[in-house]
C-alpha cells in the first residue's frame, strides 16, 4: 500500500502545474482573484507549430472554441490550416481563422490572400487581424507610426468585412497596443496578457478575448498551446455565438 501511495504521489508531482483556469499550465502565472479561472469558456489558439493535433481529445477536454491561423502577409498559408479547419468543425468546436500582418505588404494584397485561402462556407466565428511587431521576420521588420497601422488595419477589416459580412476582431500584444494606439480602431479585441490581468496591462480597455498563456497544457495537442478565455459567462458566451458566428 504504501509503495502504491508514495507511486500516485510521483506521478502527480510530475503533470504540469495547474493554471489559473480548468487546463494546465506548464509555467502557470497567479494572477489572483480576477485571472482566468472566474471565466467559465476557455479556447485555444494553433498554427503548424502544434503539429497534428487531435481535435476529437480537444473537444472532449472542454475547449469551447479555436482560433486557427490561416494566413500571414500576401503569399504565406499555414500548412495545417486546412487539417485544423476542416476537424475543429468535424468535432463541433467553433472556429475562426487569423491573419498575422505584415508591414512590408499592403493591407488590399493581404486581405485578399486571406479571403482565397479561408472559405466564406460554413459555420465560423468573425476573422481575426493578428497585429504585433515582428522582430524575428527576416525580411519585414518595418514599424509605421500609429497612424498609419490604424489606417492599414481600417483597409484590411473594411475588406474582409464586407466579404465575410462579420467585422473582424483585433488581436493584439501590450507593446503594440501601447506604440500605435490600435485601441482606437473600430473593433471587437482579443489581447494578449501573460503575466498580469488586462485591466493592468490595457487600463480601461475593453476586450472580448484574453489570452492568458503561451504554454498551456491541452489534451490532444502536443506541446505548450496558447490558451484564451472570453469574458462572460456561458450564457453570454451563448448570446455572443448567435450574433456572430456566421
Amino acid at each position: 500500500m504504501l509503495l502504491r501511495i508514495l507511486s500516485a504521489c510521483l506521478w502527480l508531482a510530475a503533470l504540469p502545474a495547474l493554471a489559473a483556469g480548468p487546463f494546465g499550465d506548464y509555467d502557470p502565472v497567479d494572477f489572483g482573484p480576477e485571472g482566468p479561472a472566474r471565466y467559465p469558456v476557455h479556447g485555444i489558439d494553433v498554427a503548424r507549430f502544434q503539429e497534428d493535433i487531435d481535435w476529437r481529445r480537444v473537444a472532449a477536454s472542454g475547449i469551447a472554441f479555436a482560433f486557427i491561423k490561416a494566413t500571414e502577409g500576401g503569399d504565406l498559408k499555414d500548412p495545417k490550416f486546412d487539417r485544423n479547419w476542416q476537424l475543429a468543425a468535424r468535432h463541433g468546436i467553433p472556429r475562426g481563422a487569423y491573419h498575422f500582418y505584415y508591414f512590408c505588404t499592403a493591407p488590399e494584397v493581404q486581405a485578399r490572400w486571406f479571403i482565397r485561402n479561408v472559405p466564406r462556407r460554413g459555420k465560423a466565428l468573425p476573422p481575426v487581424l493578428d497585429m504585433e511587431w515582428n522582430p524575428f521576420s527576416p525580411t519585414c521588420t518595418v514599424r509605421p507610426p500609429g497612424a498609419e497601422v490604424r489606417r492599414q488595419a481600417e483597409v484590411f477589416l473594411d475588406i474582409l468585412e464586407r466579404h465575410y459580412g462579420q467585422r473582424p476582431i483585433i488581436y493584439t500584444t501590450p507593446e503594440f497596443y501601447a506604440q500605435t494606439g490600435i485601441g482606437l480602431v473600430r473593433a471587437e479585441f482579443w489581447l494578449r496578457s501573460v503575466a498580469q490581468t488586462p485591466d493592468k496591462v490595457y487600463p480601461g480597455h475593453p476586450w472580448v478575448f484574453w489570452q492568458y498563456t503561451g504554454t498551456g497544457v491541452v489534451p490532444g495537442v502536443a506541446g505548450g498551446v496558447d490558451i484564451n478565455v472570453f469574458r462572460g459567462t456561458q450564457r453570454a458566451w451563448r448570446r455572443w455565438l448567435r450574433q456572430h458566428e456566421r
